[in-house]
């Protein structure tokens, strides 16, 4: 049994029901804030009242605020919740080594959702039209969802969160618990080494894949200039004003844009690769003290290593693959053939072993060493290729297909794209489609992503 959440584009039925739902989160918000610091935060430390002994307060709460009777009694009491799941979130990171405060007082601005837990909606997915249903919130209203994915048909509904961004947009996050059918990944004693692949995550290459081919960083200039642009937009405007308001959404809306982007790409790339090989390797990279470094942090920060990552995990467990992390010290430096390390500044971009003589792209080189790490760590040998040998002298095959369907070990795959092991060319990222889209039946090159 998983639990898995379902996001949808959401439509108010009127004007009322916007104006209705928008005054429950403030209600919530309102009980959030009077629970946080009235009856939990003056506690010591050590005597922290419980969500029960708040929640059970919520009757008296109502009678000296009737106006607070008019939202679904559920959704209070997950507003005393997010209290104690907040709190356990803080703590989380402080066990990680994370610098963190105390709860605060929450303005309009930042509490934003509501929660209705197993009771208190109804979702209606057979409203004959296309991708298209509705949930009807109680003492809210109807919202109108773009259904574009289906729900598990076996799935129990836990929880429904509604939510207006700070687009100005709503969105409905519908709380899934089912039996996924996902395919069992392959045996380790029966996977075979060339049926794995080691990934360097880099920033002037997004990816440098062990076979050599490599994905550009998304380009991220128009998305940054039109940040800025709006910034100094919503800087001119009188602060609260419609004006300004409208501004603001339009900044939001930037940054979506550019949060989506992201995402899109690290998705696509994730589900290609654990398509593919029955067993992905990548560094366990520590981002957080990377980005804490004197160098190159907000382009650190932009690559978003750890939801890479994570994007992997998630996919990997869909379909089947083994998604491993290994240590990423001296990846860059040790020499992949035969083990030598040496010192390489940032701007040095080949790999030359003064001990083999083994010459490489350096991040190729990397995914190679980590492949190498990957196999070692399941206990698998790579009988294709000896440490020290044949490597060094090896030449680039013709150009080939990206996903050669002759080549994969696994189900047939479409052709998306060609490159070069070793010294690739970079494949940019607007060429990176995901396996089966339409737009590759007619065509053997990888259509424009957006």
């Amino acid at each position: 049994m998983v639990e898995e959440t379902f996001k949808y584009a959401a439509t108010p039925a009127s004007s009322k029901v916007a104006t209705a739902a928008w005054e429950a989160i403030q209600t919530c918000r309102e009980v959030y804030n009077h629970a946080l610091t009235q009856e939990y935060r003056p506690r010591p430390k050590g005597s922290k009242p419980s969500y029960t002994s708040m929640q059970n307060k919520l009757p008296a709460w109502k009678e000296k605020w009737p106006e607070w009777s008019d939202v679904y009694s559920k959704t209070l009491q997950m507003a005393v919740r997010r209290i104690k799941q907040s709190e356990s979130v803080l703590e989380s990171l402080k066990e990680k080594g994370y610098e963190v405060g105390q709860l605060q007082w929450k303005s309009p601005e930042e509490y934003r959702s509501i929660v209705y837990n197993q009771s208190g909606f109804d979702v209606d997915r057979n409203t004959d039209r296309t991708e298209h249903a509705t949930v009807d919130f109680s003492k809210i209203g109807i919202f109108h969802l773009k259904y574009h994915r289906p729900l598990p048909e076996d799935g129990e509904i836990s929880q429904i969160i509604l939510k207006k961004t700070k687009t100005g947009d709503w969105t409905v996050n519908i709380v899934v618990d089912y039996e996924p059918e996902y395919p069992e990944p392959p045996a380790i004693e029966e996977i075979d080494a060339e049926n794995t692949v080691g990934i360097d995550l880099g920033i002037t290459s997004f990816i440098h894949d062990s076979t050599g081919r490599s994905f550009k960083s998304l380009d991220e200039q128009t998305d940054r200039e039109r940040i800025e642009r709006r910034h100094r937009n919503l800087s001119r405007k009188e602060y609260g004003s419609n004006n300004w308001e409208k501004a603001r959404q339009k900044l939001a809306q930037a940054y979506k844009r550019l949060r989506n982007r992201r995402k899109d790409y690290r998705e696509k790339l994730a589900h290609e690769y654990t398509t593919h090989y029955d067993a992905v390797f990548l560094e366990d990279l520590n981002v957080k003290s990377m980005i804490e470094g004197d160098r190159n942090s907000r382009n650190i920060a932009a690559m978003s290593w750890r939801k890479t990552i994570y994007a992997f995990k998630r996919h990997g467990e869909k379909n089947g693959c083994h998604v491993i992390e290994v240590p990423p010290a001296g990846t860059t430096k040790r020499c992949s053939q035969c083990g030598t390390e040496t010192a390489k500044p940032l701007w040095v971009r080949k790999h030359s072993c003064p001990a083999c003589g083994f010459v490489a792209n350096r991040d190729y080189n990397s995914a190679l060493e980590i492949k190498r790490l990957g196999l070692e760590k399941i206990g698998i040998r790579d009988s294709s290729v000896d440490i020290g040998q044949g490597m060094a002298e090896s030449t680039s095959p013709e150009l080939g297909e990206f996903w050669c369907a002759n080549e994969s070990p696994r189900d047939s795959l479409t052709p998306a794209e060609t490159a070069l092991p070793g010294e690739a060319p970079s494949i940019s990222p607007k060429r990176v489609v995901e396996t089966g889209s339409p737009t590759l039946k007619e065509q053997t090159a990888a259509a424009v992503s957006e």
